[in-house]
């Protein structure tokens, strides 16, 4: 399916080739005071144009249809689209045929019954995530005195985020990046256990961004070499301060009240111009494929603005469905 959540839901739709991508927000409060204006900040921070980036150039300019009314938000459905003009589609023709290891191009054939749009990739392109980073601004709007950090630890494993990029570019070659995720100023007491934890949905909507490849929170996968009495937060106020946060800020997939801290691994971009080997589908023989086109060599740099997306649309989806709890101060007399 292509929706997200349930009291703030988000569901994206279009091609990267096809004449507009976009997204429907239900759920948004009315009497928010909203424009497309509002949206852009998010929007630049996944535009093209740094190093390592796609050559390709869309304007992103958001096309509020519906849900908005005398520049406020009417509670009934947001309807935002996007226009493709940039396209080149020709330089896909191939990977009907010839499908690029590590993409989509063989499972959506299957999928679909060879009924896909190969265009850009289609309905599998990062293209799609304009409209996520759209939903994810308004959502955001809906997180009074909550702040989002999010910043490229590394790509290529190496800290030098902009060398490393180019180098790959200029090797006709791609690299994938750790993109470190933090919010501050979550009250204590968002999630439920096991199925609805903050984690379990959080990942969900992680993992749907397209080449993620694992997501830790806190102390992560470190957490498997160390004892309980280092990962263990110990609790120094009534109001849940720890003073250390190896549990990333939930505990039980409720939020502790510390800072929301995770890490998403990004996988490199599928498309390189790199030979590859992969099976010719009409001949049934192995053969080279050299991906033409215009792609990113670190898909992480235009990705983690995607990923904060995600996560605010999650917490204000969880934000919404408790609005009728009072989460301010913990009774002293609670278990």
């Amino acid at each position: 399916m292509n929706a997200l959540g349930t009291a703030f839901r988000v569901e994206i739709y279009g091609e990267s080739h096809g004449s507009a991508v976009g997204v429907i927000v239900d759920g948004c409060p009315p009497g928010l005071p909203l424009s497309a204006e509002d949206l852009e900040p998010d929007l630049a921070r996944r535009r093209a144009g740094a190093s390592g980036t796609t050559p390709r150039h869309e304007a992103d300019i958001p096309e509020i249809l519906s849900g908005l009314y005398r520049g406020h938000t009417t509670g009934s459905p947001l309807h935002i689209l996007f226009r493709n003009s940039d396209t080149r589609s020709a330089d896909y023709s191939a990977f009907a045929k010839v499908p690029r290891p590590g993409h989509a191009d063989f499972t959506s054939m299957l999928r679909y019954r060879g009924h896909s749009d190969p265009r850009g990739s289609g309905h599998f392109s990062g293209r799609i995530t304009a409209g996520l980073v759209a939903a994810g601004a308004i959502a955001k709007r809906l997180l009074p005195g909550v702040s989002f950090s999010t910043r490229l630890l590394s790509a290529g494993g190496r800290e030098d985020v902009s060398l490393a990029a180019e180098e790959a570019a200029l090797a006709g070659d791609s690299i994938g990046g750790l993109v470190e995720l933090r919010v501050r100023g979550l009250p204590a007491g968002l999630g439920d256990p096991f199925f609805s934890g903050v984690e379990a949905l959080a990942s969900h909507a992680l993992f749907s961004v397209p080449g993620v490849r694992g997501v830790e929170f806190g102390d992560g996968f470190a957490a498997a070499a160390m004892r309980g009495s280092l990962h263990n937060d110990p609790i120094v106020t009534i109001t849940g301060t720890t003073s250390r946060n190896g549990a990333g800020g939930v505990n039980g997939g409720i939020t502790n009240g510390n800072e929301l801290v995770c890490r998403v691994a990004m996988k490199p971009a599928s498309s390189i111009a790199l030979p590859q080997t992969t099976i010719d589908l009409e001949s049934g023989r192995m053969t080279t494929l050299e991906a033409k086109g215009r792609h990113d060599a670190c898909i992480a740099l235009r990705a983690a603005v995607v990923l904060e997306a995600s996560l605010a649309i999650v917490l204000a989806d969880l934000a919404i469905a408790s609005a009728s709890y009072d989460f301010a101060q913990p009774s002293r007399e609670r278990p």
